[in-house]
């Protein structure tokens, strides 16, 4: 004879095991869906080296771009404002501070300042536009006056002829080798023409490179400019777990799938079959 109470215990214990396999399968889907998401949003992610490029980029153009600005300060503006005049050297009498190709920029002294060791600009000749660039190695006193003694660095020799005070164009300030190939042969209004047109290009790139940078970091960070949406592997997911609690939740309230109906059935049948058995029994 069957135990009912027994045979029932027996069904409860296959309907939890059922349940907690049902529980670990549904764990280890949401696991492998998480896992797939992160490997999406990973791949999506730009990396350092992907980026690399264009921080290379960047640099170069603002490097460029301040090498620039700071050229045309030094060589245009400083001059226009403090009276000096830039000249480049053509020979290599200064070497080896100051080799071919070196620009200038002279600033107007007055004679009785100049000393020993003075680098001075001066005209060949009174009047006319040839200038050298020589260090003054003397001061003498002869009876036509001070005379300014020059000789050039990598010169064996000093000058022939002594300096007069008509002649000094001025102090060398400062100067700056191989800029003096880029503006060779260049006037002077020439000169300031190109450096305005030059510092409007620039101005103008500098502007636009801002720009374009502010837009891509607001591309790149869709956080703050989108609302964040639901992807469609993460709807999927979310569905499939409502869809999996409610066949569960209707387990445990005696839904179509909870066992307790089918139980009592088998029990009411078994509780016949004895009652049946006895009154055969007793007949």
């Amino acid at each position: 004879m069957v135990d009912p109470a027994a045979d029932a215990r027996k069904q409860s214990t296959v309907d939890v095991s059922v349940n907690a396999s049902e529980d670990a399968t549904h764990v280890k889907g949401g696991t492998t869906a998480s896992v797939e998401q992160d490997d999406v949003q990973s791949k999506s992610e730009p990396t350092f080296l992907n980026r690399l490029p264009g921080i290379l980029v960047r640099v170069v153009s603002w490097t460029v771009l301040v090498v620039c600005g700071l050229l045309i300060v030094a060589f245009v503006l400083v001059p226009r404002l403090t009276g000096s005049t830039p000249y480049t050297v053509l020979t290599g009498s200064m070497r080896p501070s100051m080799p071919p190709g070196t620009t200038v920029v002279v600033k107007p002294i007055e004679f009785s300042q100049i000393k020993v060791g003075d680098v001075i600009t001066y005209q060949i000749s009174s009047g006319k536009p040839e200038v050298v660039t020589h260090r003054v190695i003397g001061v003498n006193v002869t009876p036509d006056g001070v005379r300014l003694e020059t000789q050039g660095d990598a010169n064996p020799a000093p000058d022939a002829d002594g300096v007069r005070e008509e002649q000094v164009r001025g102090k060398v300030w400062y100067w700056l080798p191989v800029i003096g190939y880029v503006t060779n042969g260049v006037t002077s209004d020439t000169r300031t023409w190109l450096a305005q047109g030059l510092g409007v290009a620039l101005i103008g790139y500098a502007v636009v490179t801002l720009i374009v940078t502010v837009v891509r970091r607001r591309k790149s960070d869709p956080a703050e400019s989108e609302p964040e949406f639901v992807s469609g592997e993460e709807a999927g997911v979310e569905i499939g777990e409502s869809s999996e609690s409610g066949s569960r939740a209707g387990e445990s309230s005696g839904g179509p799938h909870d066992p307790a109906p089918e139980l009592l059935t088998r029990r009411s049948l078994r509780e016949d079959n004895v009652q049946h058995s006895a009154d055969d029994t007793s007949t």
